[in-house]
Parts: structure tokens; C-alpha cells; sequence
């Protein structure tokens, strides 16, 4: 049996990840954490905490996780490079799931990216479209921006050297170097994703495209099952699907 915690439990990916816990007989939900509630008071009844509450409050979360020696699930997005640097610090004495999107899909379409990346090379230009719900607070979104890196990485540049966001104006002619990465808001889009592999001749197109959020919750607890008893260290979403 895993014990899990769910922070941000009255939002929408709270409220999923509360319906996927009904449905899976070997986990239980220890406690439901909200704004203004303490996750010292109940993370001793729990094996794991899963948090889906937003960035500035994962960092507290985890050091009260390492303090704890609790694992932890995080599924929060729009982190700074502080707040990444001091995780990455805090998962070498916790075993912590840090993932963008806990999606099966997504998470081969991540696998998808890296070969197709690899093998068509570098006269194919690599553009990257996101769209969400209007009431999304950051850009791009993290599924985006890990999309972006695994294209910067099997490329081996640096992503915030080769980095488009958008274009307006007189850019000028595109560059082989550059990844595109551009973000739509509205509606109540769950998240769509499209990485374009784009040559004379011809475009590739890899896209996947969500319609509940009940795909990313019972990812996370699949995750949150699966990181109970590992040892400290930072895994992703390929980890816990054994894709690496």
C-alpha cells in the first residue's frame, strides 16, 4: 500500500488526482493539502506527497519532504533556476518524480522527439507549437520547454542560445540553429503539443493532444507508486516508464 499526500487538493488536478486514487486499491490518500494547511501536520502518515499546487510552493514542500525523508511526486510547472537548482539539491537525499507531464503519450512523444531529432539532423528546422486554457499562468508550458531541451540536446547546443519565442517584426531569415517555441491561450484546451520537423520538400509532424486531465493524474500516481521505495535521486516520467 502507498500513502500519498496531495498539495493543491481543491484544484483541478488535485480534484483528479483524488478521483484516480479511488480507483487504484493499492493506494490510499493520507491527506489533502490546501492553502494555509500545514503539510508538517499530516506527512508522517504518508509514504508520498504528490504536488500539483504551484512553484513557489514546491520548494517548501520538498524541504519539508527531505526533512521527513518522505518521497515526492512533483507535477508543478514555471520554476525559476533557483527554485529548479535548490530541487535538483534537495532530490540527492529524497527519491523525487519530477516530470513536466505525467502523460504516458506525452512522455513517448518526448521518446518520439529525441530520435526523430537525431535522425532527420540538421536541415530539418524544429518548430514547437502549445496550446492550454486561457487561465494558465505560464509560458510555454513545461511540456514544451522539455520538448525544447530534448531537440537542444540531441542537437548538443545550449537551449537558451538557440531558444525562439515568437516572432514579430523584421526578424530577418530564419536561422538552422534556432528552436521555435510558440504558445496559444484560450478556451479550455487541456494541452495540446506539436514539435514540426520542418525540410524543403517535406514536414514532419509529431503531435499529441489531451482531452482530461484524468491522463496526467493517474500518471503521477503511477509514479507516486513507483518511487516509494527507490533510492534518493531524481527521476522523470521516462524513469518510472522505463523508456530510458
Amino acid at each position: 500500500m502507498t500513502r500519498i499526500i496531495v498539495t493543491g487538493a481543491n484544484g483541478k488536478m488535485g480534484q483528479a488526482l483524488l478521483r484516480g486514487a479511488e480507483t487504484l486499491p493499492a493506494l490510499a490518500v493520507a491527506g489533502r493539502i490546501e492553502l494555509g494547511q500545514q503539510l508538517a501536520d499530516v506527512i508522517q502518515n504518508a509514504d508520498v506527497v504528490v504536488d500539483f499546487s504551484s512553484h513557489d510552493a514546491t520548494v517548501p514542500f520538498a524541504r519539508s519532504c527531505a526533512q521527513h525523508q518522505k518521497a515526492m511526486v512533483i507535477g508543478t510547472t514555471g520554476h525559476s533556476e533557483a527554485e529548479r537548482d535548490e530541487l535538483r539539491h534537495i532530490s540527492t537525499r529524497i527519491p523525487m518524480v519530477w516530470s513536466s507531464n505525467f502523460s504516458t503519450g506525452v512522455n513517448v512523444l518526448f521518446w518520439l522527439t529525441a530520435r526523430a531529432a537525431g535522425i532527420l539532423g540538421p536541415d530539418y528546422d524544429i518548430e514547437i507549437v502549445e496550446m492550454h486554457h486561457r487561465l494558465k499562468k505560464d509560458a510555454p508550458s513545461g511540456t514544451a520547454r522539455t520538448l525544447a531541451e530534448i531537440a537542444a540536446r540531441t542537437r548538443q547546443v545550449q537551449l537558451d542560445q538557440v531558444a525562439r519565442h515568437g516572432r514579430v517584426g523584421i526578424t530577418g531569415e530564419r536561422t538552422s540553429a534556432e528552436i521555435g517555441i510558440h504558445s496559444l491561450r484560450g478556451g479550455d484546451v487541456v494541452g495540446d503539443h506539436t514539435v514540426i520537423f520542418a525540410a524543403a520538400g517535406e514536414r514532419v509532424e509529431l503531435t499529441h493532444k489531451a482531452s482530461s486531465r484524468d491522463t496526467f493524474a493517474l500518471g503521477a500516481l503511477r509514479a507516486a507508486q513507483w518511487v516509494q521505495d527507490k533510492p534518493p535521486g531524481l527521476y522523470d516520467m521516462q524513469d518510472v516508464l522505463g523508456l530510458k
